[in-house]
């Protein structure tokens, strides 16, 4: 079986060809026009998207070397994310669907996430903790088997990305915030500034970034332009290293509690370098293995789509022409 993969939810027009479980292809374009504004616009996104989705199908089947028809079912994002964004790829996905008479499935892209170890680590078994942390997203789920998951905890109010992204623009360094903070923060100190670490002792498995936001802005007014230039990089690390700490706290006590042994990792957020160590020196102390996918899988991709839709497709369902973009979905629903 051939599944085309499509994922268009924020600002990365994507396809992929999954043959059998195996991926063949893996197009990514970024749009880069978002820098100029320091983060990615809607409505600029949408139309990026529908410059792009044509040409970076076609992309991906050249690469894979198949014509559309060989294609044997379409998989495509449609929940959650922007939704001028996801009706393109949506659009485009039933046209295309039903213009070659295939089947067509609807994939949450925090489910797509999931499942991005399992691109190169098929042999991975459910039950296990993933930690889904993006721009968009900051969730413990636990996922007890295909198509069967609890939401554990998640962000009341930004996610870490989000937050990585504001600390950015605060300090100067351009979009996208996330691994041009990690860049600044490997010449740092992370412990030369006490950052909060807000919801650590919560006694829940949720998370809040607004507070940090805050708290670094009014460190920030308490500094030259000169002192915050000077510091830069100690301020960055500092930073990553109270966000990195919150996410691996919570997620081996939420690992702890449900008994579970093993934590994956995704999004775009678990490229970050800080976060991968750290979850890896503490995980290992506590008797649990910490996963992570490679970097081209943590970010937003088609590859992930196509994986999970094609074990969607395998527990028998699909989704018909009525199917449309949904901007807040949560994935317990």
């Amino acid at each position: 079986m051939k599944i085309l993969g499509i994922e268009s939810s924020c600002d990365e027009t994507a396809a992929a060809i999954l043959e059998d479980g195996k991926i063949i292809s893996n197009i990514i374009s970024s749009q880069l026009i978002h820098k100029t504004f320091g983060g990615v616009v809607p409505e600029l996104a949408s139309r990026a998207h529908q410059k792009l989705v044509s040409q970076v199908v076609k992309q991906a089947l050249d690469e894979a070397k198949i014509t559309k028809e060989e294609i044997d079912a379409i998989a495509v994002t449609n929940r959650p994310g922007l939704v001028g964004a996801l009706l393109v790829g949506v659009n485009f996905a039933k046209a295309l669907s039903l213009g070659l008479e295939i089947p067509i499935v609807g994939v949450h892209h925090i489910e797509g996430h999931m499942h991005a170890y399992f691109i190169e680590n098929p042999e991975l078994k459910p039950p296990f903790l993933t930690l889904v942390v993006s721009g968009g997203h900051t969730q413990l789920v636990h996922f007890k088997d295909f198509g069967e998951y609890e939401l554990v905890g998640q962000t009341v109010d930004d996610a870490a990305g989000e937050a990585f992204d504001k600390v950015a623009k605060m300090l100067g360094i351009e979009f996208p915030g996330g691994p041009n903070v990690d860049k600044k923060a490997k010449n740092g100190n992370p412990k030369a500034y006490r950052f909060p670490r807000p919801m650590i002792d919560s006694g829940n498995f949720n998370f809040s970034f607004s507070g940090m936001k805050t708290a670094v802005r009014v460190f920030l007014q308490s500094l030259s332009k000169i002192e915050i230039e000077e510091n830069l990089e100690d301020i960055a690390a500092s930073f990553q290293e109270a966000v990195a700490d919150i996410l691996v706290i919570k997620s081996i006590k939420a690992a702890k509690e449900l008994k579970l042994n093993k934590i994956v990792v995704t999004g775009g957020v678990a490229a970050n370098s800080r976060l991968r160590s750290l979850m890896f020196e503490r995980a290992s102390k506590n008797g649990i293995e910490a996963m992570f996918p490679k970097p081209v899988f943590c970010t937003d991709n088609a590859a992930m789509i196509a994986f999970c839709g094609w074990k969607l497709i395998q527990k028998g369902m699909k989704s018909d022409l009525k199917m449309t973009a949904h901007p807040s979905v949560s994935i317990a629903q």
